[in-house]
């Protein structure tokens, strides 16, 4: 059951969007990207020049060890940070001019985020949090309940739609998550270390919901990881290091 606690109310979810996506899944194109912080007075290289395609419909992963960058190129393309210099297209937006409230709105209607934590609320039901983009979407609360409850089962978690955060087992807690990122059909999904809290069987279970959301539901799929096994899934691996792309193979879905 879904229940009124899970509605949330978005101001200005309605308003026109600035350099509305085209159909069909998008390409995503940085070009020349950096990235700098400053730590006091020390200036503190994240990211230097990247170039990076990731093809519509495709599932990329870019893999490289802790501080490579890989988290950060995720939160730049999904417009929640900002880029130093360079720019960055999904389809035909070019994500870098868009300001804030553009780039919110980008999000909300074009683009899933699967999360490292999870980021579930822990007082909201797994099918609470698995629908709550299509409550902010302005989607009626039965339609979205549907919804969700069709997706979670897909995912194996029909005996757990109305288990709290808690009572779920951590690899459940990720299909919640992948679940909350699908579940309004998002021309673009993002993945931040999917697998990094989960054992080998897990693993392989979220990978091949990844490898399917791009197969079977045309979305394209971004993925950072710094496991290899995981990245083994991807069409195509764009290996980092030190901020700077410094390689790209082709990769055979298992």
């Amino acid at each position: 059951m879904l229940r009124r606690s899970a509605s949330v109310e978005l101001k200005d979810a309605a308003s026109p969007m600035q350099g509305t996506l085209a159909a069909g899944p998008p390409a995503v194109v940085l070009s020349g990207v950096h990235k700098r912080y400053w730590n006091g007075s020390e200036q503190v290289k994240v990211l230097d020049g990247v170039d990076l395609y990731a093809r519509p419909g495709k599932f990329t992963s870019l893999v490289g060890p802790s501080g490579a960058g890989k988290s950060t190129l995720l939160q730049l393309i999904a417009g929640l940070e900002t880029v130093t210099a360079g720019t960055i297209s999904i389809g035909n937006v070019v994500v870098t001019a868009l300001d804030e409230a553009a780039r919110a709105r980008l999000r909300l209607a074009n683009i899933g985020f699967v999360f490292q934590t999870f980021q579930l609320i822990p007082t909201l039901t797994a099918l609470e949090n698995a629908v709550l983009p299509l409550l902010l979407t302005g989607v009626a609360r039965k339609p979205a309940a549907a919804a969700g409850q069709s997706l979670l089962g897909e995912l194996g978690l029909t005996t757990r739609l109305d288990h709290l955060p808690e009572q779920l087992s951590v690899g459940e807690k990720q299909r919640v998550c992948m679940a909350r990122a699908m579940v309004a059909g998002p021309s673009l999904l993002l993945a931040d270390e999917p697998t990094a809290n989960l054992d080998g069987p897990a693993t392989d279970d979220v990978m091949r919901l990844l490898h399917k959301a791009a197969r079977s539901r045309g979305m394209t799929v971004v993925m950072a990881s710094h496991d290899a096994r995981a990245a083994a899934y991807a069409d195509e691996v764009f290996m980092l290091r030190g901020g700077m792309v410094t390689g790209v193979r082709g990769a055979d879905p298992a």
